[in-house]
């Protein structure tokens, strides 16, 4: 079987991990991988890689975007360099992540499965297919992506555009583009956001939700006296948070208003943080910057007592994930997918934008002891979050697809 993957990036960010994951896994299935993106991480891929486009493309759909609303529409040139690669490789199976992020032209690269109508795998990394803008609105409280975008409280707010709101164009076109693929499954990280597909102009499409997985072998309780020197941690107890943006979106504020509260007790380790959001943090909160290694951010899991994740929107954040996996506890908002993946011995979920909630929810973990969660928490990792286990339900997906795309082809001769 022949898969060809489209991505913003690849082996780098959360969703380019995925797309690399699920390459690996064909590959060593047997199976061809492709995998077209426009930017590619540090360690390159695995799989065979087709470039979409370049940094001066990008930056015209990026103006695009910014004046006139109209994202997901620039990159016509680039897309029709990227049909011509699908046509020479000719897929048995496509599978589509994040199609947003200034690369790629939807109008082009759809009207193009409808022609060919490939089997295709689309999984939803957030909300974008089905609104007319934005990636999220929960945080707004919006909920007019279920009839028809318009007035967008978000326009402001990625993918931005700072003159024109084009929502309603933008949802309806959508919904045209779209809708009509004969063989597209739909899948989703969290049974919250199949909820939201099932009740979005997408809702004639079959969903099946794939947790995401991580690397359990990566992923596991370490030593940590070195990162407790170095950081000065003996006798603390460390609260972690981990984002590779630290936007209002991930709440960076909660984080701040929750160090007034904490004792000398405590520590706050904030690991992706700008150089500029660095300067202006209390004492009692230790800035990292952002890390490709892996050792050090799983150090630095294993050596917190708490894993803090106040994110106002989410799918099904795969920090969480690896916390667990580390043996360390889990504290969200109930916000999106993230509550799904902890239980209650594993972690507690707080009401968004609660502070106290998040205190009282520290210190009752602390009290227990991390000892009193590490272990459960291990497990549900092991039992449910292993990448080889989910990425074999995608392998095993596109082989379903692949076959009953043969059998029809084998009807109509």
């Amino acid at each position: 079987m022949k898969v060809l993957q489209i991505n913003t990036m690849v082996n780098t960010t959360s969703t380019g991990r995925i797309a690399e994951e699920i390459g690996q896994t064909l590959l060593n299935g047997g199976h061809e991988s492709y995998i077209a993106s426009a930017v590619t991480g540090p360690d390159g891929s695995d799989s065979r890689h087709i470039q979409i486009g370049n940094t001066l493309d990008r930056y015209a759909h990026g103006i695009k975007t910014r004046l006139f609303d109209r994202h997901g529409f620039g990159s016509r040139n680039a897309t029709q360099k990227l049909i011509q690669e699908i046509k020479r490789v000719d897929p048995d199976v496509i599978g589509l992540h994040n199609l947003h992020g200034y690369y790629l032209n939807i109008e082009v690269l759809f009207n193009y499965l409808k022609q060919v109508q490939k089997p295709v795998i689309w999984t939803f990394h957030d909300c974008w297919p089905f609104t007319g803008h934005c990636s999220y609105f929960d945080y707004v409280g919006c909920e007019k992506w279920k009839t028809e975008c318009h007035d967008c409280p978000l326009s402001d707010k990625y993918p931005a555009s700072w003159i024109v709101d084009n929502s309603r164009d933008n949802f309806h076109r959508k919904s045209e583009l779209f809708n009509g693929l004969q063989n597209m499954r739909v899948v989703t990280p969290s049974h919250w956001l199949k909820k939201l597909v099932n009740q979005s102009f997408l809702s004639s499409y079959l969903v099946e939700v794939i947790h995401n997985g991580i690397d359990l072998e990566q992923f596991r309780p370490v030593e940590v006296e070195d990162i407790k020197a170095r950081y000065h941690l003996s006798g603390k107890h460390l609260i972690l948070g981990v984002a590779s943006v630290w936007d209002r979106r991930k709440g960076l504020k909660y984080f701040l208003e929750l160090s007034h509260r904490l004792d000398d007790r405590f520590r706050i380790a904030l690991i992706g943080l700008s150089k500029k959001q660095a300067k202006k943090l209390p004492d009692n909160i230790i800035p990292i910057p952002r890390t490709e290694h892996i050792d050090e951010l799983v150090s630095f899991y294993s050596a917190a007592d708490v894993f803090l994740n106040p994110t106002l929107v989410d799918n099904f954040p795969t920090t969480n994930l690896e916390a667990l996996a580390c043996g360390t506890p889990v504290i969200t908002f109930n916000t999106g997918g993230s509550p799904e993946a902890i239980s209650e011995d594993t972690g507690i979920v707080v009401e968004r934008k609660n502070v106290d909630g998040l205190h009282r929810a520290v210190n009752t973990i602390v009290e227990k002891g991390k000892h009193f969660y590490k272990e459960n928490c291990r497990k549900r990792a092991v039992a449910n979050y292993n990448k080889n286990d989910r990425f074999r339900e995608y392998v095993q997906l596109y082989e379903k697809l692949s076959d009953r795309s043969a059998n029809q082809k084998l009807e109509r001769i």
